[in-house]
């Protein structure tokens, strides 16, 4: 008999990817411009830490948005033949 095939491994929607892929992107442009905000009101070594993140999340954002994930390990198996059912005799009286 062959191993029943759990929901859990399949591989993920292209839209859920999708979605998970622009939050991450969203998040780190979002922490950019607060980078950006704050380039405005510091100084010494926080301007500089600011600065850093400001010219880099660009990268990270672009690096995080484009990596998709990885596909299971195990391929995904197709359920077996369909098996049609019969109608139930309607009761008598």
């Amino acid at each position: 008999m062959a191993k029943q095939q759990s929901i859990t491994s399949l591989p993920r929607s292209p839209e859920d990817d999708r979605r998970s892929r622009m939050l991450k992107y969203s998040l780190t442009m979002g922490i950019r411009l607060v980078c950006i905000v704050l380039c405005l009101f510091v100084q010494g070594w926080w301007l500089l830490v600011c600065a850093a993140g400001a010219i880099v999340l660009p990268y990270i954002a672009v690096v995080l948005a484009n990596s998709v994930s990885r596909p299971s390990t195990t391929p995904v198996m197709r359920p077996g033949t369909v098996v049609p059912v019969r109608p139930t005799d309607p009761p008598k009286q």
